[in-house]
């Protein structure tokens, strides 16, 4: 009777103890847990994104209405300043260096406000500058050259709004525009150059038309066989008729060189620095005519061959 109680305890024992692996097989599984928290996670962000949506939207409209408001009043407030400029007689480059002053600061102040609408904070936007301040001032370097090139214009004057220059790197043109980085120049034939002030400020230039008056130099050659003396009173006589040739200033006409062909005469004269070229191309014209009928020949280049009857 014993042995059957005590098997009997024993079979028991053994059917409640359970092995490890039974154990875990009846513990939560994680993975499940892990898929309930993300399921959990997506449908609060579900529940959350018209929310979200709608209060990025609302801020996207706010942003385009502030940035059209804002260019509406960066428009006004630099057309008020351009024409109390020009009431109080302030040179042109002065202006137009204003003016794109004020354009740049103006829009740079807008971007941070539309910046701020998006939860950006000052702060944050002040210490992320401050933090790539040395990056940021190798990479502007350039432009920051350029800007302080234009101050330097600005104070100097060595041209002006209108004026025809000759930059160091060989560029030249009419000056349309100062800006703060850059001098637009516009050619004869159209063509839009731009400088960096830079380099205008640390180059040489030249300003062909900042005095009143230019004086023209050309050369002519008459043959050996024409008078010199005949030839300076037709070319004195011819340029006292142009209407481009100031009379009142010396018109000379001297030999300039004993060339193979021809004796090279150089005639000088003073115009008025907008009628420069037009002196320049009727006078020659007008030259040619006036040889020709005072008989001065103008000669082709040529050779002498002289023949050795002997060999």
């Amino acid at each position: 009777m014993r042995k059957v109680l005590m098997s009997g305890a024993a079979f028991l024992t053994s059917s409640v103890t359970l092995t490890g692996e039974e154990i875990e097989s009846l513990a939560p599984d994680e993975s499940l847990k892990d898929m309930e928290k993300q399921l959990s996670l997506l449908e609060r962000y579900l529940n959350e994104l018209p929310d979200k949506l709608l209060g990025l939207g609302v801020r996207t409209v706010l942003a385009l209405i502030l940035f059209a408001i804002g260019s509406r009043l960066i428009a006004m407030i630099r057309h008020f300043i351009r024409r109390a400029m020009e009431r109080s007689s302030a040179s042109e480059e002065a202006a137009q260096f204003l003016d794109s002053s004020i354009k740049f600061v103006s829009y740079t102040i807008l971007v941070f406000m539309i910046l701020q609408l998006f939860g950006v904070e000052a702060a944050s936007i002040a210490t992320v500058i401050g933090s790539v301040g040395v990056t940021i001032g190798l990479a502007i370097q350039g432009s920051l050259s350029n800007c302080i090139g234009g101050i330097l214009i600005m104070m100097l004057k060595p041209f002006h709004v209108g004026d025809y220059i000759i930059e160091g790197g060989g560029n030249e043109g009419i000056v349309q525009q100062i800006s703060v980085f850059y001098t637009k120049l516009a050619t004869y034939d159209n063509q839009i150059i731009l400088i960096p002030n830079g380099n205008l400020a640390n180059s040489s230039l030249t300003n062909v038309t900042d005095e009143a008056e230019r004086r023209v130099d050309l050369k002519v050659g008459i043959s050996y066989d024409s008078d010199i003396r005949s030839a300076r009173k037709a070319v004195q006589e011819i340029a006292k008729k142009n209407p481009y040739v100031l009379p009142e200033r010396e018109i000379a006409v001297n030999v300039d060189e004993l060339a193979d062909s021809s004796v090279v005469l150089v005639v000088k004269f003073w115009a008025k620095k907008e009628n420069y070229w037009q002196a320049r191309y009727t006078m020659l014209e007008d030259i040619k005519y006036g040889f020709d009928e005072a008989g001065i020949r103008i000669p082709y280049p040529q050779m002498d061959v002289h023949l050795d009857s002997g060999t």
